[in-house]
């Protein structure tokens, strides 16, 4: 510590025998003080010449001392009780080796003050130790500084610090995916790998739409998985996009029939499509007509080059746009008769000049759901027709659906079939490759991740579906895991993951008589009983059944139900010949026992059955 700093009163040692005239009693607040033996010390600037106010002075305490405080010849003593920061002005520049922490402040602090967060010292600052046993911002460090820091200082150093919210962890990793969408199956590219020849059979039925003419109806089948929606949907983009460039009134309007699986849902949703769609015409119209006849009011002779003859048949054709659509009224999704709703998409459909194909995606379902009286009805539709000409393209994933149509509807609607076979091992390499290289950062996957997903894909029928799922599952866990790759482990964790979630979700939706039955397998296994007949569980399913207060169904139709099981791949079932005791089913559970008992306690009413185990003991009482 230099040799020059003002000492406390009675402090030993301190000080120079040529300045105990000026010898002054240090303020608790961090004051820093001119060193009259130093050259250049009157040199201050004048903002620094400000004398001590009464109110700044008031602010440190009763302590006497301060009243016998001298400024010194030069009066270049910096006052902290302005609010400073305790720093001198640049002219005469102090360092931290010129504060004598121990001495402005003091182990406790004089009498009046509140302690070191109200000195005049800044104190918010970092900085290194230094010479002088200070850290540089004014603080001391060691035994010193141990009274000296507040608890509340402690607190807002740790806050400042390295606080982490819930999500910053999992931001921390650098991500995988450059554009995860890619491997949703509800993306379609702009390139198709291995379904060209399908896409150019579609393309070359429906290209008659953009010469004015009604295209052939189409059937595409194929199983899940093969590519059937997806090239339908590019061919689509590519027919309205075309029709757009040589200006041709051609739309395409996609349904699901797995969500909208009744004629009055169908009907409903294409008639308020065309709707929509006409009214927008009609107000492009009438700006037209509108703009023409402020024309026409100045000058007569615009009309000339126009389809009208007068002002009078611009006006009246403005009429009649507004009529329609003041008649136009939405269909509500419930509530009309089915005619009326019939009636109202064929007259919005016809309203315009344009050719509609309709496409019907798991049209299968519409037809089991509600008959073929929807496929009979927009078959039939162009013989009535005047401006639109409309045509079918289902996309089922029965390839025998149409077995169960009216002949009329099946010569009329299957004109043109198409079938999508399921892909092979390298074609689902293809695939994944051609998404990878823009869904993943470069180099974010192993060599073995894309053959490995497309390997287990082509194992379950060559379903592009469940290799892309696989991929993006596997991309997901190793995202979660803040690994720099995706790995074989990854794959492997995320197939299981998968059939996991398909179990889980088909559990969860079983009828309740259903899950009372897999529950009572499930209580035969979890106790070592095997080879299962379909007595032991009817006995258990009954005890069941009385515990939470269910109808209890025969035993025959039991059976059936867990028929129905088997064939959901949920439970095994085999007929085993008993000999002269007849025949048997014996079930075993082909799905996880763990998992699967979880799912079924989370029902509310499997969920009151608190101790189950005396149930078993029904295999013994009979």
């Amino acid at each position: 510590m230099n040799d020059d700093t003002p000492a406390r009163d009675g402090d030993e040692g301190s000080g120079s025998a040529d300045r105990s005239e000026t010898d002054t009693t240090a303020s608790t607040e961090a004051e820093t003080e001119d060193h009259p033996s130093e050259e250049g010390s009157a040199a201050v600037d004048a903002d620094a010449d400000t004398d001590v106010d009464s109110e700044g002075e008031g602010e440190v305490g009763d302590d006497p001392r301060t009243e016998e405080t001298s400024r010194g010849t030069d009066e270049a003593q910096v006052d902290a009780e302005r609010g400073t920061d305790g720093a001198p002005d640049a002219a005469d520049e102090v360092t931290a080796e010129d504060i004598d922490i121990s001495e402005s402040i003091g182990p406790g602090g004089p009498d009046g003050v509140s302690g070191a967060g109200e000195s005049g010292v800044d104190t918010a600052g970092g900085g290194d130790v230094s010479p002088d046993g200070t850290d540089g911002t004014g603080r001391a460090t060691g035994d010193e500084a141990a009274t000296d820091v507040s608890l509340d200082e402690v607190v807002l150093d740790e806050e400042d610090g390295d606080s982490r919210g819930l999500f910053d962890d999992l931001l921390s990793g650098e991500p995988i995916f450059e554009n995860k969408e890619v491997l949703r199956p509800s993306y379609t590219p702009h390139e198709l790998p291995h379904r060209t020849e399908q896409i150019n059979q579609m393309a070359t039925i429906l290209v008659s739409a953009l010469r004015g003419e009604t295209p052939s109806n189409i059937l595409i089948y194929g199983k899940t998985g093969t590519g059937k929606t997806a090239s339908a949907k590019f061919v689509s983009q590519e027919l309205e996009s075309t029709s757009q460039k040589y200006d041709v009134p051609c739309e395409v309007e996609y349904i699901n029939c797995e969500v909208t699986d009744t004629q009055y849902r169908v009907l409903a949703q294409l008639a308020n499509k065309f709707i929509e769609k006409n009214f927008s015409v009609i107000e492009d119209e009438l700006d037209r007509l509108e703009d023409l006849r402020t024309r026409a009011g100045d000058a007569p002779n615009s009309l000339s080059d126009t389809e009208f003859d007068s002002l009078d048949a611009v006006e009246e054709r403005i009429d009649q746009l507004e009529t329609d659509r003041e008649e136009m009224e939405t269909v509500p999704m419930t509530g009309w008769p089915t005619d009326r709703v019939y009636s109202t998409f064929f007259d919005a459909v016809d309203y315009n000049e344009r050719v509609v194909v309709i496409m019907l995606d798991e049209i299968d379902k519409l037809v089991e759901k509600s008959g073929d009286d929807t496929l009979y009805n927009l078959s039939r539709m162009n013989s009535e027709l005047d401006n639109s000409r409309i045509s079918i393209m289902g996309i089922s994933n029965d390839l025998k659906f149409t077995d169960f149509l009216d002949p009329r509807v099946k010569s009329s609607l299957g004109e043109e079939e198409i079938v999508f076979p399921p892909y092979d091992a390298n074609q689902l390499r293809d695939i994944l490759q051609h998404r990878a290289d823009v869904a993943f950062k470069d180099g974010a996957l192993t060599d073995d991740v894309i053959p490995l997903c497309a390997a287990f894909a082509a194992q379950e029928h060559g379903d592009a579906r469940r290799a892309l799922d696989l991929l993006r599952t596997a991309g997901e866990l190793a995202e979660r895991g803040q690994a720099d790759t995706v790995e074989e482990a990854h794959v492997r964790q995320a197939q299981d993951k998968i059939e996991l979630d398909r179990v889980v979700e088909v559990v969860r939706t079983l009828p309740t008589q259903s899950k009372i039955v897999l529950f009572a397998i499930i209580l035969l296994e979890k106790n070592g009983v095997h080879n299962i007949n379909t007595g032991e569980v009817f006995n258990i399913y009954k005890r069941l059944c009385e515990e939470i207060d269910a109808d209890i169904l025969t035993q025959r139709r039991v059976t059936d139900l867990i028929s129905e099981l088997d064939m959901l791949g949920i439970v095994n079932a085999v007929v085993v010949s008993k000999g002269r005791y007849g025949r048997t089913k014996e079930i075993s559970l082909s799905v996880p026992i763990d998992e699967t008992e979880a799912v079924l306690l989370s029902d509310s009413r499997l969920g009151d059955i608190e101790n189950a185990q005396p149930f078993v003991q029904a295999r013994f009482d009979n």
